[in-house]
């Protein structure tokens, strides 16, 4: 929950009383000990020193960081996280000192090593904590003054250390600037949104802190209180707001760069609105920044955050006028996936002004009677939307970068309302809005409103950024009209795409009435949704290879002009070797800079016609180089590689008759199938009719896919429009490196059949892969290698049938000195454990009965003997265990 950020000050607020206590504060560590530091990409030295103050009866760690030239300088509050301390900021301090800015991080009260109950930033606790800590700045040698006891300091923090951002610069005058990001305005409303206890969230907030007991006495007693009922009472409301940046938003009067995640259910875009109504009411400068990321993880895009908090603070802390603030209203837009990694493509989006979450609303329609929610006994099964605290890393991060995720609603359980499909793409900037009509069997209701992006056959919809806008209906049996203000999105929905309003009577993330009730609701009106037209998104750049494909071309023609001469020399064609794609005979590499360390040695092998080869290899074995040698992208320093006859060197016309797929590749993702890979082509400057378009996508099989925009592509589909890539112009020898990355068992499934495809025209394919088992049933023939020599090459068959390897099959996993043993018998080359036993490789001579004999003798615990038939286990005999 941590974002690195800082803050400002200036002339831009009226005078006001200092908010500081009298207790001075009284360091416990001496003066500390400066130590330097250095960053791993600069030479400039920081100083730094660790030091424990003694605050109104509370110790606080905290680390201060200097530049090494001479001050003063201007100063920054680095504030961490809820749940962490002041060592998660330790890299952004450091990172700001090396800029020209002394900083100060600490531990919050009842973090890392800091004492006392946390008080969710308590005025007299936390806040008050801020304001020592700048009477302790103002008397720093290295701090710029604005006057005597008021330093020029800004504050910066994400989550928890955001909120004390905003609270500092309500409650003390001196604060000059800050940046919080993903945090919130109104506790209560976060954590109680429209009545409704967001259960699931405030129990991590209390097992995050350490149990209820590590907190205020008044705050475990309002938590027991509303997590014991489910539902928030007017006290535990005040007791939070008391606590929240809205206390004293017509207090804060300084620069505030807001930066909030759009893919947050703890925390979401509605506070961060809400804040920057206020805080610009009062005459400050405001910036609103919505990364892709959030609390429900996704990308928090920090470099680019760090690098515009930096330059808020260099204009209201530094004073320089020159500095680019960035726009009054950006926002992170995803535009597909990248097919090398997988990862969302990012792209930013603008407007002068902050258009907040209600800008040009536009009608649409909706289809849907009267209809009958059940609320189950117990509020269970619930519904689920977001996975709170369970999307910040792995599969679910990137499904939380592009905005979808896990998503369900049980049958009985919500009422549905549809839009008939769009004409048009309809781009959704804020908050949609609907009103109903809600009665219920009992006098309250819980219902939680959400909005889907439904695709044309009705089969899949996305739950943008996951969110759902929970409410309670206060006197339902009568009946009611409310008017449900969804969750703020920015979200595309594309033509021909249909919206769809569900109202649940559970989540997973709520407390819902635990008695059951049926509620009855109808529609009274259409759905609005804000479209914010001035918020306008910047060109996605034009992939690389667009800028240096034909410039490359050019230059290795006048390469090949300028070198025809010296090329004479090159060895002659070899007539006998024409018919063969591929032969590599006693092929070298020396490391850079070695005479005698190899990546690739005396390596040789040939490749025929339709064979479907797979070079394998643990890391390390030299596959990738003779890749990039047999591609002439590098030269070899022995040997020689013949395609088709034709020596093989950087430039060398036969390499036209390659084509080759290693890192992936990047896509427009607003343009077709069809158009990115005519764009390729047109590229290389080669005639359109040598492309043989239609048969490379044929044998892709993307079929009726072409014509939609790629960004609408799953990660399988990708994959294959850049296999259809690097097939364009049909070349006769095909390679392939980790095709399959990134793909699931069907798109894998589907890959092996393009492959098949490709090679029964009698055309050849490479294929290097670590997934085995496809390798197994995708490829003909096999090249293995280790330690950048060839291990055996062959038929798979022939290598997975080997007869001289065993599988020995063990009633208990044997252990690593009994297998050393085994290594050791005569008549055996090798033994290796596996999860069924040993795989032994027999030198020969050896035989069967001679080593179960022998495995007795040691007392191996042998259940049963067979040849091996797997390619895994083939493999790792072949290379000795080394992968």
């Amino acid at each position: 929950m941590d974002l690195r950020l800082p803050a400002p000050r200036g002339p831009l607020r009226r005078p006001r009383r200092l908010v500081a206590a009298a207790a001075a504060v009284v360091v416990l560590a001496g003066a500390g000990t400066w130590t330097a530091a250095v960053a791993s990409d600069d030479t400039r030295t920081v100083r730094s020193s660790d030091q424990v103050m003694a605050v109104d009866g509370v110790r606080l760690d905290t680390s201060f960081f200097a530049p090494a030239a001479p001050g003063p300088h201007p100063a920054v509050l680095l504030a961490h996280g809820f749940g962490g301390s002041k060592d998660d900021m330790r890299q952004q301090a450091e990172d700001l000192a090396h800029d020209g800015y002394a900083v100060l991080t600490w531990s919050a009260r009842g973090f890392g090593k800091s004492t006392g109950k946390i008080g969710l930033n308590d005025s007299k606790g936390e806040v008050a904590d801020v304001s020592r800590l700048i009477d302790w700045l103002a008397k720093r040698p290295e701090v710029r003054l604005d006057k005597p006891g008021d330093p020029r300091v800004g504050m910066a923090g994400g989550s928890y250390g955001g909120a004390i951002s905003l609270l500092a610069a309500g409650h003390d005058h001196r604060v000059d600037a800050i940046a919080p990001a993903i945090t919130y305005w109104n506790l209560a409303d976060a954590l109680f949104p429209n009545g409704v206890f967001k259960k699931l969230w405030a129990g991590i907030f209390v097992n995050t802190g350490g149990g209820c007991a590590r907190f205020e006495p008044a705050l475990c007693r309002m938590y027991d209180r509303v997590a014991e009922s489910g539902t928030p009472d007017p006290a535990a409301r005040r007791l939070l707001e008391e606590r929240s940046p809205s206390a004293v938003g017509d207090r804060i009067e300084v620069p505030t760069l807001l930066i909030q995640g759009q893919t947050d259910s703890l925390f979401t875009l509605e506070q961060s609105d809400a804040a920057a109504r206020a805080i610009r009411a009062g005459g400050a400068p405001v910036g609103v920044d919505w990364i892709a990321g959030g609390h429900d993880g996704g990308d928090m895009e920090t470099d680019r955050v760090q690098a515009r908090v930096r330059t808020w603070f260099d204009r209201y802390l530094k004073g320089d006028r020159n500095a680019d603030t960035g726009p009054a209203f950006r926002i992170t837009r995803t535009g597909g996936v990248d097919s090398t990694d997988g990862t969302a493509q990012l792209r930013g989006a603008s407007a002068a002004a902050y258009p907040g979450l209600h800008d040009h609303r536009r009608a649409i329609g909706l289809t849907g009677g009267e209809q009958h929610v059940a609320n189950p006994a117990g509020g269970s099964p619930p519904g689920v939307s977001a996975l709170p605290g369970l999307g910040g890393s792995g599969g679910l991060a990137q499904l939380s970068a592009l905005g979808v995720g896990v998503s369900l609603d049980f049958p009985g359980q919500y009422a549905r309302f549809d839009s008939a499909p769009l004409t048009r793409d309809l781009r959704i900037t804020g908050t949609p809005t609907a009103t109903v009509h809600v009665t219920s069997s009992r006098d309250d209701a819980v219902l939680f409103g959400k909005v889907y992006d439904v695709a044309p056959d009705g089969t899949r919809q996305v739950l943008p950024s996951r969110l759902v806008a929970p409410f309670r209906v206060t006197g339902a049996r009568a009946g009611k009209d409310v008017t449900v203000t969804l969750p703020a999105i920015d979200h595309e929905v594309q033509k021909g795409h249909r919206l769809r309003l569900v109202l649940a009577s559970t989540d997973l993330g709520y407390a819902s009435p635990a008695a059951p009730a049926t509620y009855t609701v109808s529609l009274k009106g259409d759905l609005g949704v804000p479209t914010a037209p001035a918020v306008t998104t910047a060109a996605a750049p034009l992939p690389a290879w667009v800028w240096w494909l034909p410039a490359t071309g050019a230059a290795t023609a006048l390469a090949l002009l300028l070198t025809g001469r010296r090329r004479t020399s090159a060895p002659a064609p070899d007539p006998e070797l024409a018919d063969l794609p591929l032969v590599i005979k006693d092929l070298g590499k020396r490391y850079a800079g070695s005479t005698d360390r190899y990546a690739v040695r005396e390596l040789s092998f040939r490749v025929e016609k339709g064979q479907v080869l797979g070079l394998l290899g643990p890391n390390g074995a030299g596959k990738t180089t003779t890749l990039r040698m047999l591609m002439g992208l590098i030269k070899p320093d022995d040997g020689e590689i013949r395609v088709f006859g034709h020596a093989v060197r950087p430039g060398a016309p036969v390499l036209s008759r390659v084509g080759a797929f290693v890192e992936g590749a990047g896509f427009l993702p607003h343009l077709s199938g069809r158009e990115n890979l005519e764009l390729y082509w047109r590229a290389t400057g080669r005639p359109p009719e040598d492309a043989h378009l239609d048969e490379a996508l044929h044998i892709a099989g993307l079929g009726d896919a072409l014509a939609r925009a790629v960004r609408t592509y799953s990660q399988g589909m990708r994959q294959r429009l850049a296999i259809a890539q690097a097939m364009l112009g049909l070349p006769d020898l095909l390679i392939l490196d980790e095709p399959t990355n990134g793909l699931d068992p069907p798109q894998i499934r589907e890959m092996r059949e393009v492959m098949i495809r490709y090679a029964a025209g009698g055309r050849t394919v490479i294929v290097s892969s670590h997934l085995l088992a496809e390798v197994e049933q995708s490829c003909t023939h096999l090249v293995v290698m280790d330690r950048g020599r060839l291990v055996q090459a062959g038929p798979v068959r022939e290598i997975i049938g080997s007869g001289d390897t065993l599988l020995v099959g063990t009633a208990t996993p044997v252990e690593e000195p009994a297998v050393e043993k085994v290594a050791a018998l005569p008549g055996v080359a090798s033994a290796v454990r596996t999860d069924d036993g040993l795989l032994i490789r027999l030198e020969p001579g050896g035989t069967a009965e001679r080593l179960v004999v022998e495995l007795v003798r040691l007392e191996v615990p042998v259940a049963s003997v067979g040849p091996h038939r797997r390619l895994e286990d083939a493999f790792l005999t072949l290379i000795g265990g080394s992968a």
